[in-house]
């Protein structure tokens, strides 16, 4: 009798650990032959087995709470982050997407877009320790891959811009962090620790630790390590340094000419009189 216990004990616990492997996250690393254009590093592993699973669903509630000051203890996370629903629904769909299956994975993945909002395709890679902030309005593509410890703000995109059935989505590295409505599109590549700026549109490689924003994307000059928090008041500005840069040269420009007609003090261009009429502005034109 106790040995008749003992068999049907680990009947029970080879299916839950069958089940639980579902919920594990296996992202599948780059396919052999594919350059790698940028520092992309590989997923991790996890221990075999339900350790393993056990281990993976603690990281998800440790990266919300570490992530988000809103989080205060483990249940709350548990019961009202969707973000942390929508990535191990995925996982679920993931698992049987790998197995072959076609239809239930889809249903799933459309099931959990309407619970919470967040449309990952059961094909897409997502890696350990992700973290999705509110989630509303993101979509990650099929041949997507998102590398551990990457930070979602709301509304990010991971499209596609081929017809073709080969790889077309983005593929992220460890630690990027992509900010609110943020847009990156294609087979491109963004390196480890990189950052996108909330609204900017992605459609070329990013390398490791730089920053890119602006539509189309641009990367800001020098390259720093970030915290996995997005400091959205600290993105620099590319376009207004050029405008700064430009605005210098014509001071400079114009000191120079004042310079040559012999005036001790540069005179302003007319846009920067603000005591002088439109008239004024257009006899000074006349005297030259």
């Amino acid at each position: 009798m106790p040995q008749d216990k003992n068999g049907a004990a680990r009947q029970l616990l080879g299916i839950a650990e069958r089940v639980a492997t579902w919920f594990k996250p296996q992202p599948s690393p780059r396919r052999e032959g594919v350059e790698a254009r940028v520092e992309v590093s590989r997923p991790e592993t996890l221990k075999p087995g339900l350790p393993g699973v056990i281990q993976a669903l603690s990281e998800d509630i440790n990266a919300v709470l570490t992530h988000d000051p809103a989080a205060r203890y483990a249940a709350e996370v548990l019961l009202v982050y969707p973000g942390l629903h929508a990535l191990w629904m995925h996982r679920v769909a993931h698992a049987m997407w790998d197995r072959g299956h076609v239809l239930p994975p889809r249903l799933l993945a459309h099931f959990n877009r309407f619970v919470t909002g967040i449309e990952i395709h059961p094909g897409a890679n997502i890696g350990r320790r992700v973290f999705i902030d509110h989630g509303m309005g993101i979509v990650i593509g099929e041949t997507a891959t998102v590398g551990d410890d990457c930070l979602l703000y709301k509304g990010v995109v991971l499209g596609g811009t081929s017809l073709e059935r080969s790889e077309r989505h983005p593929t992220l590295g460890a630690g990027v962090v992509v900010g609110t409505n943020a847009c990156i599109l294609g087979a491109i590549q963004i390196g480890d620790g990189a950052r996108v700026g909330s609204g900017s549109v992605v459609i070329r490689d990013v390398p490791a630790r730089a920053t890119v924003v602006g539509i189309p994307g641009r990367i800001a000059e020098g390259s720093r390590d970030v915290r996995a928090e997005l400091d959205h008041a600290a993105l620099p500005d590319p376009v207004a340094n050029v405008l700064s840069t430009l605005i210098e040269e014509v001071e400079a420009l114009r000191r120079e000419v004042a310079h040559l007609r012999g005036d001790s003090v540069a005179r302003p261009a007319g846009r920067d009189r603000e005591d002088a009429s439109f008239d004024d502005i257009a006899n000074d034109g006349d005297e030259v």
